[in-house]
């Protein structure tokens, strides 16, 4: 007997805007650049690719594999879609 297994999507399971935050959040403590933007991705997924691409000002291709986690965004772009999913960077004492 074979066990199966299915692709998990973290998209899928961030239903509003506090689960995004809480997400984001729990991301940035592993401090992987790659990861933070693999997870701003997912919540850009979440909230509707296309939409998320337009309100930052990129194409919906282009922002895919920006926000892969092999991807390499540039700050401006990551800037610009942090802006469109409502928001904003900030600086903390660690």
């Amino acid at each position: 007997m074979s066990t199966g297994f299915t692709d998990y999507d973290t998209s899928e399971y961030l239903e509003d805007e506090q689960d995004a935050i809480a997400y984001l959040n729990a991301i940035a403590e592993y401090d992987d650049p790659a990861l933070m933007q693999a997870a701003i991705g997912n919540v850009a997924k979440a909230r509707g690719m296309t939409q998320i691409a337009k309100e930052a000002g990129v194409g919906r291709e282009s922002l895919y594999k920006s926000l892969s986690r092999d991807g390499n965004p540039s700050f401006a772009t990551i800037l610009k879609v942090i802006h469109a999913l409502g928001g904003r960077l900030t600086v903390q004492p660690a």
